[in-house]
């Protein structure tokens, strides 16, 4: 039990560092090459920090017995990442509406397919992990964080996917459409943040995870 509770730790703790270097250069080139679906990941990157935050809180309450069960701290987070993603998905509508009247295109975006390349091996790896230190540990706010990183996985495919197009085909909306499938994204995650903070028990801040 011990050993996958040093696991665990280690998952959370690599989750925010690497979520904060991918929000660090998504944003900066997202800013720098005019790409609205990169600087959206990133900006959802840095809001994926607090959820990490949280679910890194209640590894170090259950390494010291405590139950796992939600305190204060971990609600708080919950409605703070809430909001968050709710704001991150209003900038990026507005955002692609701005691009649309404007008709803005990228310069190039190819830090976005490397980016979403290394996030898709990086998720899938730590998706794997946490599925199994969760089970291991009888943990269902660990399986609900591998959930998590599922939905980080499924915005890296779709960063891939508009990134990809554009330098193949130069087809100018594409970047719009990306952002627009990540700000869905956010609003889901935003209402469900929300609806989990009212809940008795631990869950994560993303998608596809269920009430604990």
């Amino acid at each position: 039990m011990n050993k996958y509770l040093k696991i665990a730790l280690a998952l959370s703790i690599i989750t925010i560092i690497y979520n904060l270097i991918e929000g660090g250069v998504s944003v900066y080139y997202g800013l720098e090459d005019e790409t609205l679906s990169l600087l959206g990941f990133g900006v959802d990157s840095f809001v994926e920090v607090i959820s990490g935050i949280a679910i890194l809180h209640l590894v170090l309450r259950l390494r010291k017995g405590q139950a796992e069960e939600r305190d204060r701290f971990e609600s708080d987070a919950l409605r703070v990442t809430g909001r968050a993603f709710y704001l991150l998905g209003v900038g990026l509508v507005l955002g692609s509406i701005d691009r649309l009247i404007h008709n803005t295109q990228p310069e190039t975006t190819v830090v976005g397919i490397i980016v979403s390349v290394i996030s898709i091996a990086t998720m899938y790896f730590l998706l794997s992990a946490k599925l199994k230190t969760g089970k291991a540990l009888g943990s269902q706010a660990i399986i609900a964080d591998a959930n998590c990183t599922k939905t980080c996985f499924y915005l890296s495919v779709i960063l891939l996917f508009s990134s990809g197009i554009y330098e193949l085909t130069g087809f100018a909306y594409i970047d719009v459409v990306g952002s627009l499938g990540i700000a869905w994204f956010s609003f889901k995650e935003g209402k469900e943040a929300f609806v989990k903070a009212s809940m008795d028990g631990f869950a994560c801040a993303c998608g596809d995870s269920k009430h604990l």
